[in-house]
């Protein structure tokens, strides 16, 4: 169950192809979060799942003063928000989920 008391479906799994995509769209989005010493909160939590859910791609910078590393913090964002981890380099996470919104989804290679 997450944040909101709803369950997210299990995401589908992407192909390399796909996820070769995303990264490259990700190269251009700048970092918008930082998951510092205070580590994964319930509010950090609430505004990648609102993040993810406007922008379906979040790229997120895990500080050196976090107690996690950034795969760690990456994959349990991942469970909790049901996303899918699509690149950990370094001490930045890209996640996405797909968005309820149709609007402004990306189109996925197949």
């Amino acid at each position: 169950m997450n944040i909101y008391g709803k369950e997210y479906p299990t995401p589908t799994p992407i192909t390399s192809a796909q996820r070769a995509y995303l990264r490259s769209i990700a190269a251009d989005v700048p970092t918008i979060m930082q998951i510092g010493k205070g580590g994964i909160t319930e509010n950090l939590m609430r505004t990648v799942s609102d993040a993810l859910e406007a922008r379906e791609l979040v790229k997120m910078s895990v500080l050196e003063n976090c107690e996690y590393t950034a795969r760690e913090a990456a994959e349990a964002l991942a469970e909790s928000l049901g996303a899918l981890v699509v690149s950990v380099i370094g001490r930045k996470i890209i996640l996405f989920r797909r968005s309820t919104n149709k609007k402004n989804r990306i189109e996925l290679p197949r």
